[in-house]
């Protein structure tokens, strides 16, 4: 892609995912559901990267927190980071999101499990960021 996608003063845009299955340490599936550009996050302005995990469900997953942040610092740095010049500006930060179902950006879903990590960008490295 030659030109940024990007657009300023726009609001959050969701770009859909291709489906495909992301291969992360723990061996979990893993699809790649979206990213939404022009997000505000706690620092700023973010990117965040939405997949579906269904092995973290709260009833009958198979992964915890500490299995799926693994995964998400390694999104970010395999999976999410390698996008960002395609996308426009680097954000102020990197958001890896997992959740057990498709759950619309934005809405309030309290019977999914979801799980985020922050990161930011220095570099090449995505550097994890406490929420």
């Amino acid at each position: 892609m030659t030109d940024p996608i990007f657009i300023e003063d726009e609001g959050p845009q969701v770009l859909p995912g291709d489906g495909a299955a992301v291969t992360v340490p723990s061996g979990q599936t893993v699809t790649f559901l979206d990213v939404v550009l022009n997000a505000p996050g706690p620092e700023g302005m973010a990117t965040r990267f939405r997949f579906i995990a269904p092995a973290i469900a709260k009833d009958g997953g198979s992964v915890d927190f500490d299995t799926a942040a693994a995964d998400m610092a390694h999104l970010c740095q395999n999976f999410a980071l390698p996008k960002l010049a395609d996308l426009g500006p680097t954000p102020a930060q990197v958001i890896i999101s997992l959740s057990d179902s498709d759950v619309p950006f934005g809405e309030a879903a309290p019977e999914a499990t979801q799980f985020f990590e922050a990161y930011t960008i220095e570099g090449n490295t995505c550097i994890w960021e406490a929420f």
